[in-house]
């Protein structure tokens, strides 16, 4: 069986389209909404329960203009967010895809109420836990993995060997991962240094398994990594692995920042 696996990393039209139309039909306005199933919502438009405006509308195929239109659900008014911005703690295990016939992914763990076009925004290894954005904001998520931008992108990592000051000034020159390539500068901060040392790595890149390629440049093993901040958003505390929960006004307003 031949492998699928679709990662918005790779995928570059997703980042030069608006993925999401403003135009969205009534019958999945309501379903993204939570109103009721798609067979659900088309019998409460057929029986006259909603409204677009001051006008009921019968048509399950009429297309609202969520930019627009206000719509109305036996008469409460309905607020339909185009963008969805949700923080998930990555557990191991899982890839950073939306489709994969073999494991399974980050969009497996998040409801389906969510499931409007989203994809993660880059990757995280397979092995690696952390802080993972999760979005249908094609804008954002070119912004955030633009190479241009250099978005700094900050992991804990415990390493097999004792990192020193001699570790952290290599980092601080850049790190030569293959023939063509060498790393730009990174911060390598030393938390606890002994046989299995503690520390905190900040790059600006995001190369495949490039963590683990940086420390094995220098002689040494990752045995465990996980991110902890991308850009200015950094993971919750109390999201417990496979958890997510919707950004904050706040979270999401810096990170457009």
């Amino acid at each position: 069986m031949a492998l699928i696996m679709k990662t918005a990393e790779y995928d570059c039209s997703i980042f030069e389209r608006d993925i999401m139309s403003d135009i969205v039909r009534l019958d999945k306005y309501l379903a993204d909404l939570s109103v009721g199933s798609r067979s659900e919502v088309k019998k409460y438009i057929k029986k006259g329960q909603v409204r677009v405006g001051n006008q009921v509308i019968k048509d399950v195929g009429y297309k609202v203009d969520t930019k627009r239109e206000v719509v109305y659900f036996d008469n409460k008014q309905l607020e339909y967010n185009k963008y969805i911005y949700l923080m998930l703690n990555k557990p191991a295990g899982v890839v950073s895809a939306t489709q994969d016939n073999l494991h399974k992914t980050v969009i497996d763990l998040i409801d389906k109420k969510y499931h409007r076009n989203i994809f993660p925004v880059g990757r995280l290894d397979k092995d690696t836990e952390g802080l993972l954005l999760i979005t249908n904001d094609g804008k954002l998520a070119h912004d955030l993995l633009s190479p241009k931008k250099q978005i700094p992108k900050t992991y804990y990592a415990v390493i097999d060997g004792r990192v020193t000051s001699r570790e952290v000034m290599e980092f601080e020159k850049g790190i030569k991962i293959d023939e063509d390539f060498t790393t730009l500068p990174s911060k390598l901060k030393i938390l606890e240094s002994g046989e299995a040392s503690k520390v905190e790595i900040t790059i600006y890149e995001g190369k495949f398994h490039q963590v683990k390629r940086m420390f094995e440049a220098v002689g040494m093993k990752v045995t465990y990594l996980k991110r902890i901040s991308m850009a200015s958003l950094e993971l919750d505390a109390s999201l417990e692995l496979s958890s997510y929960r919707e950004l904050t006004d706040d979270e999401l307003r810096m990170l457009k920042a």
